[in-house]
């Protein structure tokens, strides 16, 4: 009975099994098992970078709020500007930023302005002031000038009333300095998620332990940590478990009853020692937990009441492949952001790659300009799940699409940077 239980069980190795969820699959289902935070709190702008927001804003004034000039120059009247030839202008006074004038510009007048100083009544026009002739107290303009040039409307960038950032837009260093621009002291943003993590495995050591004979530095809560920290999550490092069902079941009580969601990295296999699926099942219910992709086949993926849950491989490339395909995505929503889906490129790759039909994979790649200054995508090297040094290597993922076999150099291919996953 138990030999032909494990004949009819598929390895992580194994290129196909119909049992394997697609990733397509695997993405709609936690999508549509999220439900997005509806806690928000009010931040100041100082602190609102990386943080989503709960509500549209809109502008209160108009940007800029008056009209000024673009350069340093002089502002006329474009009545003034000649059809043909030149004109003189007598100079009525100069206008420095901050530091408007009364007096109003007549016709044969101008004055002296400086960029971003407010245009004077009668004005409607800035010349460059490499484009005059000073005289005393006058300058002389030729007739190559366009009305209105060189001149910042009111309102022209952002108008009063108008909705400058929308709900669910994760602020970025431009959007905190727009905000400023506007007066805007605090926004309404979502609550942070509440991440809860542990790692399982009898051969994990704490860093600053050293190693005895068959054991290993626990590397995979450290990515984990700055993934989350990366992203922008509460985060709660519950440590390294031990491989026992006792242990698990109460880290897994604990985490989740503080948690919006919990992330675990090992123990999600049929090894014998693989408790993490189980307990899942135990404390809560489990939608899937193997997906047709390489590295991060056995991912588990359940609720424990409303706590989201992941089990992600304990093989420190699949839990940050799986990671980013799927709990990033997840977080994002749950965060109550608009944008959950990544920027992928088709590149060149100027190197060979070894691929079996079966399974979609996720290849460690480097983009990079050639000699032509075009962009090209090639192989870090060894792909195992193992290898973590080909993550710091790499600067993007390669994606070879599940009929797909070994690509030769030359071929177009998928490629996911690195910079739009953090």
């Amino acid at each position: 009975m138990d030999q032909e239980k494990s004949s009819q069980t598929s390895s992580c190795m194994d290129d196909y099994d119909p049992q394997s969820l697609s990733i397509d699959d695997a993405i709609k289902r936690i999508q549509s098992a999220v439900t997005p935070i509806a806690e928000h709190e009010a931040v100041s702008i100082k602190d609102a970078l990386n943080r989503v927001l709960a509500e549209p804003v809109h502008s209160f004034i108009n940007v800029p709020p008056y009209t000024n000039s673009a350069m340093d120059g002089y502002a006329v009247r474009s009545s003034d500007i000649p059809l043909s030839g030149e004109k003189q202008l007598k100079l009525a006074g100069t206008v420095m930023a901050g530091k408007p004038i009364a007096q109003r510009i007549n016709a044969g007048e101008c004055a002296r302005i400086l960029t971003g100083a407010k245009m004077p009544d009668g004005a409607d026009t800035v010349i460059m002031q490499e484009h005059v002739t000073i005289t005393g107290t006058h300058i002389t303009i030729g007739n190559r000038h366009r009305a209105g040039q060189n001149v910042r409307h009111t309102g022209e960038d952002i108008a009063q009333g108008q909705m400058v950032l929308t709900k669910g837009r994760r602020l970025t260093a431009a959007d905190v300095g727009l905000l400023a621009s506007l007066g805007v002291t605090t926004v309404n943003v979502v609550r942070m998620a509440r991440v809860a993590f542990f790692s399982t495995g009898d051969e994990l050591v704490a860093l600053g332990t050293p190693l005895k004979d068959g054991q290993i530095y626990d590397s995979n809560r450290y990515a984990l940590t700055a993934m989350l920290q990366r992203f922008g999550a509460n985060i709660i490092d519950l440590g390294a478990v031990k491989d026992n069902r006792r242990d698990i079941e109460e880290t897994f009580n604990t985490a989740a009853r503080q948690a919006d969601v919990v992330i675990t990295s090992g123990g999600v296999s049929v090894g014998d020692a693989d408790y993490v699926r189980e307990t899942m099942e135990k404390l809560g219910r489990i939608n899937f937990w193997k997906i047709a992709m390489k590295p991060g086949r056995p991912l588990a993926f359940g609720k424990i009441d409303h706590c989201l849950i992941f089990g992600l491989p304990g093989n420190p490339v699949s839990t940050m492949v799986t990671f980013y395909q799927f709990v990033l995505p997840a977080l994002r929503k749950l965060q109550g952001e608009s944008a959950t889906e990544f920027m992928t490129l088709q590149l060149p790759c100027v190197t060979p790659l070894r691929k079996t039909a079966g399974r979609v994979e996720f290849q460690r790649g480097v983009m990079e300009k050639n000699r032509a200054g075009e962009w090209t995508v090639k192989s870090v090297g060894g792909q195992g799940s193992h290898l973590l040094s080909s993550m710091s290597k790499a600067n993007c993922f390669i994606i070879l699409p599940m009929e797909c076999e070994n690509v030769e150099p030359g071929t177009v291919v998928t490629v996911q940077p690195f910079c739009g996953l953090i």
